[in-house]
């Protein structure tokens, strides 16, 4: 059973974010469990944020990535309310991939922001409303980029 569990685990981890390609959802810190009993999979995970668009399609990815795991004929898929996900549970090399191929930052926990262009501490808020619901925008007064804030 533990050779499955780790296929399964594999699985998961092969699903790419629908807004971040090349950034698997285990990279992100959304999963929070994975489990086998006999041919059935349960997958807990935790979204970035709470009114995610996203999340039905992510669901669906990991459904059939799972299902193609020989041994496994469902897979059922759960968002959880708690924990809250954090940016603590983004693997490092991952924030840097974010700031260096998508100009994406996250808040710090104190609240600060960093440019991910040019490393200032100079970054504001601007807009609440980005690009998708999960991001918002943010403008680095010092190298004048637009930075998406992740939320």
């Amino acid at each position: 059973m533990t050779a499955l569990l780790d296929r399964v685990t594999a699985a998961v981890g092969s699903v790419h974010d629908p807004e971040y390609p090349g950034v698997s959802i285990a990279e992100l810190g959304l999963v929070e469990d994975v489990a086998v009993t006999g041919d059935r999979a349960s997958v807990q995970m935790i979204p970035t944020y709470g009114g995610c668009p996203a999340l039905n399609f992510i669901a669906e990815d990991v459904r059939t990535a799972v299902t193609a795991v020989p041994g496994v004929e469902v897979c059922d898929v759960e968002w959880l309310r708690s924990p809250i996900w954090t940016q603590d549970r983004v693997a490092p090399h991952v924030v840097q991939f974010l700031e260096s191929e998508f100009t994406v930052t996250l808040r710090r926990t104190d609240g600060t922001l960093v440019c991910p262009v040019c490393g200032s501490g100079t970054v504001r808020d601007t807009s609440p409303m980005g690009p998708s619901r999960c991001r918002s925008l943010a403008y680095c007064d010092d190298c004048r980029n637009p930075v998406e804030v992740m939320r």
